[in-house]
């Protein structure tokens, strides 16, 4: 009997996960390749079908959007951190081996 949820499911998890998490600030670490990672700090705005958003503060008061896709955090491309406690949220490194 297979448990294993499909990534297209999981996918729709971490965008209603996310449509719950609108308007808190969370901390995004992602990684851009060639070992050039960038953490950011801010709100997320939108939860698209696709994308989520979010703003950031950049300098002098400035505010910049980024967008992600939900495919990065579930690859682990981009993680997603809670402010306040720093634990990671949307976890999927922690797979069940199959029997």
């Amino acid at each position: 009997m297979d448990t294993e949820i499909p990534p297209v499911n999981r996918v729709d998890e971490i965008r209603e996960e996310l449509v719950g998490l609108r308007g808190q600030r969370i901390k995004v670490r992602a990684n851009m390749g060639r070992s050039r990672i960038v953490e950011r700090t801010g709100v997320l705005v939108g939860a698209h079908p696709s994308l989520f958003v979010i703003e950031v503060e950049e300098r002098r008061g400035r505010r910049a959007r980024q967008s992600y896709q939900y495919v990065d955090v579930l690859t682990s491309t981009v993680e997603l951190y809670d402010v306040n406690t720093g634990e990671r949220i949307l976890d999927f490194t922690t797979v069940e081996p199959q029997q």
